[in-house]
């Protein structure tokens, strides 16, 4: 795993500053503590951070083809490399490394553009093309590595694997973007393409930008997609057949490593059944990593043990204090703008301890979205069926109603709480699913943004987000929607930086056997029935895995991975938080209604209403816009 940087000049060939090109390399150092390397030419410079996983002893980077003319820099694993190879090699290239980023110099040369098409794994590169006189950016189809870009105000562009790398650049356009804010409030994060700041994007998934010298800056272009099919004919003995060799093939690719590797293990169905694959696979025993908690209200650690001791796997354990907030200010700093998964303090731990056994880690996420584990799945499934038998003109004003009438019931049984409920029902699919998954919901976001800041958003709605992905998603079927409307914003934007970021500040890459394309692309041609089944969600893949892992894991309750925010906000954070949100920075921000700040923070101290949520997404944006207006933008990997 390493870390990306550079600059192109559109219009001309300037001489860019070393300096400047050493810095935006420098603080991303935790990416890629072995080695650095730079590449300089009129017109361009490439920087590189090496993690070394791979060819170890010949796979730096920047990297070239036989006569120097193509150049790339290289985040991530090309995972189908070996069987690259040989069908570049009869094409004349000629290797000089056994490394993977080689293969993507020479399958430029052969393919052009359609190179990435080829590409099986989780990528982020820049390749310069001097003949051409053009610089190819491209990330991989799910998004698991990350790619920033931005056009200065000097007219060069900028590119690095995190949003710091570019804030080291003097020209960059750093004016926060409302709509960025918008979004980040309804979802806890900002959405793919945008950025909190108005002068970087990110590369959406499956998409590349190939920039021309003296041309102007084109728009990207996709080349992947996920098309939900449902139209596998495939008999239910089969689909478990197909699924536990294509589950193997995806693990054995990425157990390839030169170095320690291991996974971890949270005691959930996709951890587990990844580890459970892996024994099948290795002669050795596989090095697992979990955290405990010492609530017992989050702790999972004993059905990692379950699935630890069954497989007789080298298992390292770290109990984590349900107290352990002391990374708040830790994290701002690594995801560089506002970042509400609260769920990233125990990622960054059990990361953290994995580094200390295995540079390598292979991990269980991706696997709700594409087997259908979300317990949301199943509620909107429910609430889909009485929205068919009504129409949404009926609905609408009847429901919308009971919703706006109907009291909040945070403290009663679930069954009592309908307000949520109502909402959804008074709402078209996509708008339902929207209000369900969004942190701080339309009404009060309404409430909580000063009038100022409603009029800079001229009307602007996160969920336009959700409905340009809708628009593309090539399926009006209720659960294929809604998981094609994951894999694009929540696996990208929340899941996958969450792991990215935390794996990367303690230099340990984390591959992602469930996220393997052609895994994911079969699964999607799947019925839903293999889905979800009654109120029973993975069931094709809980089936096939009964006879490898016990039912106490497979069939228990979904736990997540969760801290005990509603608690830490009544007691040891009561003050802290309090003093974020009316801090001299979320009230000259122009954003907020301060008054009602904090009545959200009375309401939730007084036990009367649960904002844990609402307030640990203020705190984090509060947190951003500190280190922002105080010009620290620096690395904190590692920091505690």
């Amino acid at each position: 795993m390493c870390g990306i940087a550079g600059l192109f000049d559109l219009s001309g060939r300037r001489e860019f500053s070393r300096d400047l090109v050493q810095r935006m390399n420098d603080v991303q150092f935790h990416r890629g503590p072995d080695e650095g390397g730079y590449h300089f030419e009129p017109g361009v410079a490439l920087a590189h951070r090496r993690l070394s996983i791979i060819d170890v002893a010949t796979g730096q980077q920047p990297l070239f083809n036989e006569d120097g003319s193509v150049c790339v820099v290289f985040n991530g694993e090309i995972y189908n490399f070996q069987a690259l190879v040989p069908e570049l090699e009869a094409l004349g290239h000629v290797f000089r490394t056994h490394s993977d980023t080689e293969v993507i110099v020479h399958a430029w040369e052969a393919w052009g553009e359609a190179c990435v098409e080829r590409f099986r794994g989780m990528f982020a590169f820049a390749l310069w093309d001097r003949n051409r006189e053009t610089l190819f950016l491209a990330r991989d189809r799910l998004g698991v590595k990350p790619l920033f870009y931005g056009l200065m105000r000097d007219g060069s562009v900028a590119f690095g694997s995190e949003l710091k790398v570019l804030m080291q650049h003097p020209e960059l356009d750093r004016r926060i973007d409302p709509h960025a804010v918008e979004e980040y409030f309804a979802l806890g994060y900002v959405a793919e393409p945008r950025t909190i700041y108005k002068g970087v994007a990110k590369l959406d998934p499956g998409h590349t930008i190939t920039l021309r010298r003296g041309r102007s800056m084109p728009a990207s272009r996709p080349y992947w997609d996920v098309r939900f099919t449902l139209d596998n004919s495939i008999g239910y003995e089969d689909a478990v057949a197909e699924l536990n060799a294509r589950l193997h093939e995806s693990i054995r690719l990425r157990m390839i490593s030169e170095v320690p590797l291991g996974a971890f293990l949270s005691g959930g169905v996709d951890s587990s059944a990844v580890v459970a694959t892996m024994a099948d696979l290795s002669n050795s025993p596989v090095n697992t990593c979990s955290i405990a908690f010492d609530d017992p209200a989050f702790n999972e650690s004993e059905f990692a043990q379950m699935v630890a001791s069954r497989y007789e796997t080298n298992h390292h354990i770290e109990t984590v204090k349900s107290d352990d907030f002391d990374l708040i200010d830790t994290l701002a700093g690594l995801y560089d703008e506002p970042y509400a998964d609260s769920s990233a303090i125990p990622t960054y731990r059990v990361c953290q301890l994995a580094r200390k056994h295995v540079t390598v880690s292979l991990s269980g996420d991706g696997g709700d979205e594409s087997f259908g584990g979300y317990r949301r799945y199943r509620l909107h499934l429910m609430e889909q069926r009485m929205r068919d038998a009504l129409p949404l003109g009926l609905r609408r004003p009847v429901f919308g109603l009971l919703g706006r009438a109907y009291p909040k019931l945070d403290w009663a049984p679930r069954v009592l709480r309908g307000k949520t409920t109502f909402q959804a029902l008074a709402r078209d699919s996509v708008e339902a699913y929207f209000h369900s998954v969004s942190i701080v919901r339309d009404e009060m976001r309404r409430q909580l943004f000063s009038r100022g800041f409603q009029r800079e958003l001229g009307g602007y709605n996160a969920i336009e987000v959700f409905r340009r992905h809708a628009a593309q998603a090539g399926t009006d079927d209720p659960l294929a929607q809604i998981q094609y409307l994951d894999l694009k914003t929540y696996l990208v934007g929340d899941i996958n930086t969450k792991v990215d970021r935390a794996s990367m500040a303690h230099s340990l890459e984390v591959r992602e056997p469930l996220m393997d394309h052609p895994l994911v692309e079969w699964l999607a041609t799947l019925p839903n029935d293999m889905k979800i089944k009654g109120q029973e969600g993975k069931f094709l893949f809980k089936k096939s895995l009964e006879s490898k892992l016990p039912n106490e894991v497979l069939y228990r309750p979904k736990m997540g991975f969760s801290v005990p925010l509603a608690r830490w906000f009544r007691g040891p954070l009561r003050q802290r938080v309090r003093d974020a949100l009316r801090s001299e920075v979320m009230a000259d921000a122009g954003v907020f209604d301060m008054d009602l700040l904090a009545r959200l923070v009375d309401d939730h101290q007084s036990g009367r209403r649960d904002y844990s949520a609402p307030l640990w997404t203020l705190m984090m944006f509060e947190r951003f816009m500190a280190r922002t207006l105080t010009g620290a933008e620096r690395s904190t990997a590692g920091a505690q």
